[in-house]
């Protein structure tokens, strides 16, 4: 599951430019509002996380699951986005690289092992410190084929 998280980072790296952070989600927004800076974050950020997998029997060896990963675009919204503020199309700039993450990672394949993404879930919410959410679920079927593998 690594090299589908490694894989994915770089899609968006390559595909999002001006996304200033793309990380494994470990609680980095969580403990922004805990005031703890171990990890630092900057904005746009996606983390990627919460990768959960149900497994089936294919053969002794062999195991299908059918996965779903998370994926959370969060800005810090310090801009008044009122109709009278003269910064409102900073929503549309927002909603634009969520609708640009879901176009790369939409029918996304890293391989033959993997199963094509395809978004189940979304949701836009605010925290705390200004900070909005875009969250996205995907899931995906994955064969794994390790225990079948004779290199122990």
């Amino acid at each position: 599951m690594e090299e589908l998280l490694l894989n994915l980072m770089k899609r968006l790296k390559e595909q999002i430019p001006e996304l200033s952070l793309i990380d494994e989600d470990c609680g980095q927004l969580q403990a922004l509002f805990n005031g703890e800076d171990r990890y630092p974050l900057t904005f746009p950020c996606v983390l990627l996380g919460d990768v959960n997998t149900t497994w089936s029997k294919k053969t002794p060896f062999v195991q299908m699951g059918v996965s779903s990963i998370t994926v959370r675009l969060a800005f810090n919204c310090y801009d008044d986005t009122s109709l009278e503020s003269g910064t409102a199309h900073k929503i549309r700039e927002r909603y634009g690289i969520d609708r640009r993450i879901y176009k790369s990672l939409q029918g996304y394949r890293k391989d033959q092992e993997m199963g094509r993404l395809s978004r189940t879930k979304s949701v836009a919410y605010s925290l705390p410190k200004n900070v909005k959410v875009y969250e996205s679920v995907y899931e995906f079927e994955i064969i794994d084929q390790t225990a079948a593998q004779t290199d122990l």
